[in-house]
């Protein structure tokens, strides 16, 4: 297991598409970091790992990997996952997708994807808004919040992902935050570890077309109000955190919980599915 000491994430993109296009500030480029850091952290092979994105600034993310990367059309990357995982069991599937391209479009997928509890893993990186396509309300926008198509507020509740993950039987369901680097990239971590369907919420940030019409400040102003709404839980120490994170303050009773809320072990789909030819084929 190898941690920070020998981790350089530019051993696993491709620098020939650098610099990349993401705006000063966007917190998908530090979820980018912590999904990097994970696997460097299991020892993955480039060559069996495989992204699967979707349309939006999320979907623009697999593209700097250097790996097996698929950039899939709008609201599919899960079932384009689904296909790569059935037919390639010795890859490691991991799924970057957005709360517009995962919630709205692609609900459906996400709702199955967790009932087949299929070995994947899903980074569905939330920053509540559709910010690439003009910037409208998104499933996760907050209460009131202002985009191009709610220009007097948001009047809709926003959906909580990892509820709705868990309900519909995801084996492990977690949240965090691009504030909290190394307790991100060991949740990831966690995830890739784990034998069936990970969902893992990443809250990040849009910097310009959320940012700027909320009035939220600079990049480093909206970075630090996932502290103030954040709800602090204790991380036990892993390769990515080596000293863990320890509660030390309180907390609002409506803040945002992060985690490992979900680790439950059952079938995964590609095990039962294949064990159910072999009986087939054998009679």
């Amino acid at each position: 297991m190898t941690g920070i000491e020998d981790f350089d994430p530019r051993a696993y993109l491709r620098e020939d598409l650098l610099p990349h296009f993401m705006c000063p500030g966007c917190g998908h480029g530090i979820a980018l970091r912590a999904l990097l850091w994970a696997v460097h952290a299991r020892g993955m092979p480039k060559d069996r790992l495989a992204v699967v994105c979707g349309i939006g600034c999320s979907g623009r993310v697999g593209a700097y990997i250097d790996a097996n990367t698929f950039h899939t059309t709008h609201g599919r990357p899960l079932t384009f996952a689904t296909g790569l995982a059935l037919a390639r069991p010795d890859l490691e599937v991991v799924v970057i997708t957005g709360d517009g391209d995962c919630l709205a479009i692609g609900g459906n997928h996400l709702i199955h994807a967790c009932r087949r509890n299929l070995n994947m893993t899903c980074l569905m990186l939330n920053n509540e808004i559709y910010g690439m396509t003009g910037g409208q309300v998104s499933p996760t926008t907050g209460d009131g919040r202002l985009t191009s198509t709610t220009p007097y507020g948001n009047a809709e509740p926003s959906f909580d992902a990892c509820t709705l993950a868990a309900a519909a039987g995801a084996g492990f369901v977690g949240r965090g935050m691009t504030l909290q680097l190394p307790a991100l990239a060991s949740l990831i971590e966690e995830g890739l570890g784990h034998r069936g369907f990970s969902f893992i919420e990443v809250i990040s940030d849009c910097t310009e077309i959320y940012g700027r019409k909320n009035d939220l400040g600079d990049a480093p102003d909206i970075i630090l109000r996932q502290k103030g709404t954040m709800r602090p839980e204790s991380y036990g120490p892993g390769p990515c955190n080596p000293q863990g994170n320890v509660v030390d303050r309180p907390f609002r009773a409506n803040a945002v919980r992060t985690g490992v809320f979900v680790r439950t072990d059952r079938p995964e789909y590609g095990d039962t599915y294949r064990a159910m030819l072999a009986e087939r084929s054998a009679s």
